[in-house]
């Protein structure tokens, strides 16, 4: 039998509030708001991994990129417009169709689907040149098993860029008492604590699975001025960046 990354509780919450994607005041605000941050990150990195030129309109054009736990698509758009040919997955169908909805509106031709990356890997899904995983490895039910599918679906070569919660003290504070019961940005019950991994853990999985580790950059949000940035700090929030070895 194959291995389940998926987490049904987990797809059921976020399958109750999928109508919200695109409200930038609703449940999804605090990502509306690290949209800018990991686009940011991502684009720098994939200029830099695939050699390309900074100053190009489509820089992406010609490459084949999988959204992981794309949600409604906020990842899967920008990447899109950018010239990538874009996959967007996620287990939870009225999420995918939000999605659907949405990129039509857009005018954005984006192949979404309702599955997952076992599935994937099962049916011989042609490899990949990118695959991103955002906010995503603390919802599955078996990390290890989730990266190397990952791994397994990238081309030799390929990236692979991660972006998850550190499991600290200070992430506790911040991402389950201050965002889910004190700003209420997120329904409560959206993070366990103990899901969380350290950059440690997850570059342990991440070399356990053919992959080469690269760098881990945090994200910090500033209050004050109400913005996120990319740090030095990982104690909170954190992106990882590993490439796939031959």
């Amino acid at each position: 039998m194959q291995q389940t990354t998926l987490n049904n509780a987990e797809i059921e919450q976020f399958s109750k509030i999928s109508q919200n994607w695109w409200d930038e005041n609703g449940p999804f605000k605090p990502l509306h708001d690290l949209n800018p941050t990991r686009l940011q990150y991502i684009h720098e990195t994939l200029i830099t991994h695939l050699g390309l030129q900074r100053d190009q309109v489509y820089p992406f054009t010609g490459i084949r990129l999988l959204d992981i736990g794309c949600g409604g698509g906020l990842i899967s758009e920008p990447m899109c417009r950018l010239g990538a040919q874009v996959v967007g997955v996620d287990a939870s169908e009225p999420t995918i169709e939000v999605a659907r909805d949405h990129a039509q509106q857009m005018g954005l031709n984006i192949d979404y689907r309702t599955t997952s990356i076992e599935e994937m890997v099962a049916a011989n899904e042609p490899s990949l040149d990118v695959i991103l995983a955002l906010e995503v490895v603390e919802h599955v039910a078996d990390v290890d098993a989730f990266i190397q599918y990952c791994s397994k679906l990238l081309k030799p070569g390929g990236a692979l860029i991660l972006s998850t919660i550190n499991r600290t003290w200070k992430a506790y504070g911040v991402a389950i008492l201050g965002a889910e019961y004190v700003m209420r940005w997120l329904p409560r019950g959206t993070h366990d604590w103990h899901k969380f991994l350290t950059p440690a853990e997850l570059a342990t999985s991440v070399r356990a699975s053919d992959c080469l580790f690269k760098n881990v950059i945090g994200m910090s949000f500033c209050p004050f001025k109400w913005t996120w940035s990319l740090t030095d700090d990982v104690n909170v929030n954190y992106l990882m960046y590993a490439v796939k070895t031959a």
